[in-house]
């Protein structure tokens, strides 16, 4: 499918923009997204498991079995993932644009739950090396859900709807996070002990991906289920309609890397990764090494920061989309001021959190939860912007940020491992907090001077050919206008 238009440029989709988002408010587009959600919270858990069962895996209590692992070793386990991870990015993309991102992501997320099952199998007979292999398997797979998503949300998401509808399905691994760290100490301490947590959630994303393969679906075109109306809507105001070629569109690999603007979302993406996934992965061994919690406090509290920022991305998400689409703010600084909240607010946070000691225990997890928390308003900024900038290769360019991104990432547990030597150092951990606020300040001061929120000249395929298309695109965009109005009356 090809986009040739924008919205914010075309005053007479601008004048029917009114009557089209009145359009079925609730359809399959929306179910859809609720597929999604559930794929981007299975998909953390299997993410997430290792991150929470490395602390029982790692002390013997008696009952299970456990692993003499230094701190060095668990930081080879927790960034073995983003091996394979960064490895399948830009491959992923190609196949999602080839082959559709409906199979590709159903595929890999049930080769990756199968995969994850065999986890405390490995542990026990081959030790963390074994681990680590298939951990590498895992991150190898889970690298095609952010550029399958995002080739799918592509063809699915109305522009003025883009924000909220976007923002709660990536909401999905927030929920995902929380949920798994919330429950972990339950399944920690029942009588299977750690290896539930992997058997389970191993379990949970095989059975998604057998639903996802049945009812999800590449385009509105492709499912049975779906209105003549709502399907005239989203191809109107996605302009996937009509524009289905033979060969797909060539990648403008030159024009995009050299676009300053795409730079702009690199330096965004790579400053939200690190400091993510420094402290999704980080995050129980501080609170058990420094603020002393034990295994299930620690897993409760663990999950509340994830908690916290999926409800934030559900209220900021709608707030973003109705200051855009009431002209309080133009979409390039709807995203600029959003990804600073995103990722600033956290800068301050952690610096703060580098001076907590135990005895200040409550502040130092208020801390913890607004650092995380408040990373829901990066949805509405970096996380967008690559559909504003290209919808046509919106998949493809998710494939390079967060490949990149996630590159830099392999090395934010390798930090943290050879600066905590001692993990229950407050020094130590002030360091990694440090580094990961600055990493949060370059960031998105990159993506304030070089961002921009409007399609590129890039995006059109056939330049010569876009003004036909672009006509035809406002008449289609008529019709389904005139066909709500008479629907309404």
């Amino acid at each position: 499918m090809v986009v040739l238009f924008d919205t914010e440029s075309t005053p007479l989709l601008k004048k029917h923009s009114t009557q089209l988002e009145y359009t079925n408010l609730v359809g399959i587009r929306h179910a859809q997204a609720l597929l999604l959600f559930l794929g981007m919270a299975f998909g953390y858990f299997l993410r997430v498991n290792i991150s929470a069962a490395i602390v029982p895996m790692t002390q013997c209590d008696g009952n299970h079995s456990c692993y003499d692992w230094d701190s060095s070793t668990k930081s080879l386990i927790l960034s073995s993932f983003f091996w394979g991870y960064v490895v399948s990015q830009m491959p992923s993309s190609l196949l999602a644009k080839r082959f559709g991102g409906k199979l590709v992501l159903g595929v890999a997320t049930a080769i990756c739950s199968l995969t994850t099952i065999f986890v405390p199998l490995a542990a026990a007979k081959g030790d963390w090396i074994l681990v680590c292999v298939l951990r590498v398997i895992i991150g190898f797979t889970q690298g095609s859900v952010y550029p399958c998503v995002h080739t799918l949300l592509a063809q699915w998401v109305p522009r003025n709807e883009r924000g909220f509808l976007l923002t709660s399905v990536y909401s999905g691994a927030q929920f995902g996070t929380a949920l798994l760290l919330a429950v972990s100490g339950s399944m920690f301490d029942s009588s299977m002990g750690w290896p539930s947590i992997f058997y389970i959630t191993g379990s949970v994303g095989i059975l998604w991906s057998a639903a996802f393969l049945i009812f999800g679906a590449d385009t509105p075109r492709d499912t049975k289920f779906i209105s003549e109306a709502e399907q005239k809507y989203i191809e109107a105001t996605t302009g996937s309609a009509h524009h289905q070629q033979d060969t797909p569109l060539p990648i403008p690999w030159k024009a995009m890397f050299t676009s300053s603007c795409f730079y702009g979302l690199i330096a965004a993406h790579c400053g939200f990764t690190w400091g993510f996934y420094t402290l999704l992965t980080e995050i129980p061994t501080y609170m058990t090494n420094i603020l002393h919690f034990n295994v299930k406090t620690n897993a409760l509290l663990s999950a509340l920061p994830y908690f916290f920022m999926w409800i934030l991305c559900l209220i900021v998400s709608p707030i973003a989309d109705a200051l855009i689409n009431h002209n309080v703010l133009s979409v390039t600084v709807s995203r600029k001021i959003f990804n600073s909240i995103g990722q600033w607010v956290p800068m301050c946070c952690l610096i703060a959190l580098g001076y907590m000691s135990e005895d200040e225990k409550v502040l130092a997890i208020t801390l913890l939860t607004f650092g995380v928390g408040f990373n829901a308003a990066s949805f509405c900024g970096y996380l967008v912007n690559h559909m504003d900038l290209s919808p046509n290769f919106a998949g493809t360019m998710m494939g390079i940020t967060n490949g990149l991104s996630n590159l830099l990432s392999v090395f934010a547990p390798l930090v943290v491992g050879a600066i905590v030597v001692d993990e229950e150092s407050p020094e130590q951990w002030r360091i990694v907090f440090f580094i990961t606020a600055a990493v949060y300040l370059v960031g998105n001061g990159l993506f304030l001077i070089f961002g921009k929120a409007t399609v590129q000249p890039w995006n059109y395929a056939d330049t010569s050919s876009s003004t036909a298309t672009l006509s035809n695109n406002i008449a289609q965009t008529s019709a389904v206008s005139e066909l709500s109005l008479k629907s309404a009356s």
